[in-house]
């Protein structure tokens, strides 16, 4: 059974061993959440070139090698040798990183879930290593039902969280505004493309002027 948890990367060094068009997602994805990106491969696709071009990653042209890993927080191989994540997997338990080698578990020291992204929101679905094609496909389920909607919701809800905590100090009261704000009718407008509505009807629920709700910054 493995423990879910979401990394905070930012300003962290990680490792993407391969460069192949798995590694250019997986690159992005380090990326997208403020690593500080190193790329080992002898040939990397066009995707990651770009990333070099652009001086979003760093490219060392070669095979991995023992001590690569040296200040790593995390690394990534997208190889398909076993016996080479052995050796990278070898050096990540010496210095304590922790490791995610594709389709290869006993490689591992954490596997990557399956991911569903709506702004702010993130869906996170893992089989434990058993069956990632199921996590996909259950991903791709959701994907269906939780549309951009949501991504909206917490864009015009987030900068209000600090709002609730001075109109509601009490955590109870506090908490049921929350879920009396979730249950509504607001994503369903906001689904409607009826954003001017979906204003009124939070306003509604914290009792403050719509202009209030309407004219808050956006993440």
């Amino acid at each position: 059974m493995y423990y879910p948890a979401f990394l905070d990367l930012r300003g962290l060094d990680c490792v993407v061993i391969g460069g192949n068009e798995h590694a250019v997602a997986k690159a992005n994805g380090l990326l997208d959440s403020g690593a500080v990106v190193t790329v080992i491969a002898e040939t990397i696709h066009e995707g990651l070139q770009w990333l070099v071009r652009s001086k979003k990653v760093t490219w060392l042209n070669r095979e991995y090698k023992d001590n690569d890993l040296e200040g790593a927080f995390l690394v990534i191989s997208v190889l398909m040798s076993s016996a080479t994540n052995t050796l990278i997997r070898a050096e990540a338990k010496r210095r304590k990183i922790l490791i995610n080698a594709m389709d290869d578990v006993p490689n591992c020291n954490f596997i990557a879930p399956s991911i569903l992204r709506r702004g702010p929101l993130t869906v996170a679905i893992s089989t434990s290593g058993k069956a990632p094609a199921l996590a996909v496909r259950i991903r791709e389920s959701l994907a269906e039902k939780i549309g951009e909607e949501y991504s909206q919701f917490l864009e015009i809800i987030g900068p209000l969280r600090d709002e609730l905590v001075l109109r509601f100090p009490d955590f109870e009261s506090r908490r049921a505004r929350w879920y009396e704000l979730v249950d509504s009718d607001i994503l369903s407008l906001l689904k409607a493309g009826r954003e001017s509505e979906a204003h009124e009807r939070i306003a509604e629920i914290l009792n403050v002027e719509t202009e209030t709700v309407a004219m808050e910054p956006m993440p």
